[in-house]
């Protein structure tokens, strides 16, 4: 009788039921943590990856088209969306490719100036980390980190990687760099640790539905209906965590919720989140981490790599 063979694991974490695990409340007992996250991302010109808003592209490179559309972003939405979120009183975690520190450092600036969280989102989106040797990650890992705190004025503690790309050892090179979390991992509506071969790592849930990439580029999801899903996501998840405490994400791209007719619905979609605010915890994803760092126990056991 032939065997099946079972499924190639990850060996990361056990499968947990959201139902089966121990009872913790956010902040002065709030049931549902809630943050807004802003990717600003810096393309290369002519060379690289890059987001299409026309697909296929109009051609070779250089993409003319796709990368102002890109930069759009940098110049002019970024700026729109960091007055939405003064004037609404939100705070902000800003995912920053360590080049947009050297192309437009104003713009991130702007934001910490009025408080956001900065996080690193890798080197540029114009590349993927997840086919680099274990040495090429640690450096560009290293490389982006040191340039976000140089022009952050601070170390950042999350990690997303453009595209989302992982090697097998991302988590492991991660923790070793000194994060304490990663938002990589979508599987989750709470935190949840990682095991690594130095230690723990937290992943913090980040959104793929409730994420302008994609939905609203990717499956062409008109803006209104997208501003729908986020309030209609926002009142069922308040229901839920009446049983388990939850963390809810909602994910903008600079380059398309800063356009001007996508931006009016969203605008609509956080004022209503931001008027939840006396019983909803709107934070940002590095003061979720923090407090379930403190409140959920001790670190799983090291990770142990499979031999070769």
């Amino acid at each position: 009788m032939k065997v099946t063979p079972m499924l190639a694991s990850h060996g990361r974490f056990d499968y947990s039921a959201i139902t089966e695990r121990p009872g913790f409340t956010w902040p002065d007992g709030k049931r549902l943590a809630l943050y807004v996250a802003l990717n600003l991302e810096a393309y290369a010109f002519g060379e690289g990856l890059i987001e299409e808003i026309a697909t296929p592209g109009p051609g070779p490179a250089p993409d003319v088209m796709n990368w102002s559309w890109l930069e759009y972003g940098n110049r002019v939405g970024g700026w729109r969306l960091q007055r939405m979120f003064a004037e609404l009183g939100l705070p902000c975690t800003l995912l920053v490719n360590a080049e947009v520190y050297r192309h437009c450092p104003q713009l991130p600036q702007a934001f910490a100036g009025a408080g956001a969280e900065i996080a690193a989102h890798g080197r540029t989106n114009s590349e993927r980390q997840g086919n680099l040797p274990e040495g090429e990650e640690a450096a560009l890992i290293a490389h982006a980190t040191a340039a976000i705190e140089a022009g952050a004025g601070r170390r950042p503690t999350g990690w997303l990687g453009p595209w989302i790309s992982e090697s097998t050892l991302t988590p492991d090179l991660l923790q070793e760099a000194g994060y304490r979390y990663v938002l990589d991992w979508c599987c989750d509506d709470q935190p949840f640790w990682l095991k690594t071969r130095g230690g723990r790592l937290l992943a913090v849930p980040y959104p793929q539905e409730l994420n302008d990439s994609n939905t609203v580029i990717g499956r062409r999801v008109n803006p209104d209906a997208f501003a729908d899903m986020i309030v209609d996501n926002f009142g069922e998840m308040r229901r839920q965590a009446a049983d388990e405490p939850l963390v809810m994400g909602v994910s903008l791209h600079a380059h398309c919720a800063g356009q001007p007719f996508r931006l009016k619905h969203f605008r609509r979609a956080l004022a209503a989140i931001s008027a939840a605010l006396p019983d909803v915890w709107v934070t940002t994803a590095g003061a979720i981490a923090q407090h379930f760092s403190a409140s959920a126990g001790g670190p799983p056991p090291a990770f142990q790599p499979k031999a070769a």
